[in-house]
């Protein structure tokens, strides 16, 4: 995936933090960043989720319009 530059403002306190944590796991501070990040967001979950599904996109599509149409009809 593409990485683009992103300006945030963050505590001192957790930004020391994640300096602390990247140097502990000889990594860059926006490794640990993106992970918290992703984490949080559940990136992760999806993740295994996605791994373990048999589904062609197509199908999974089908799937998640049929159950649209049908919360819809309701």
């Amino acid at each position: 995936m593409a990485k683009r530059k992103a300006t945030i403002y963050i505590e001192d306190e957790v930004l020391r933090a994640a300096k602390v944590w990247a140097a502990r796991t000889d990594r860059r501070e926006y490794e640990v960043v993106e992970d918290a990040l992703r984490a949080y967001l559940g990136f992760g979950f999806l993740e295994e989720i996605w791994s373990r599904s048999n589904l062609s996109e197509a199908e999974a599509n089908r799937i998640a319009y049929e159950e649209l149409d049908a919360a819809r009809a309701e």
